[in-house]
């Protein structure tokens, strides 16, 4: 997993707070690089909710 600032700002109007399949299905319906899809799917998530990008990537 590798996030760059161009993948990460795709999340910036993800709906926050978000559960990883939330976000799956955002960036999928709005479009972004399988990239992004890819980085969410590899995750390891116990059900967490997300507040925000710097949940998933602190360096945002």
């Amino acid at each position: 997993m590798y996030w760059t600032l161009e993948l990460a700002s795709k999340l910036e109007d993800a709906p926050w707070p978000a559960t990883k399949d939330e976000l799956i299905d955002f960036s999928i319906r709005s479009g972004a690089p399988q990239e992004v899809i890819e980085n969410l799917r590899e995750i390891e998530d116990e059900g967490e909710v997300y507040e925000s990008i710097e949940d998933i990537w602190p360096d945002y």
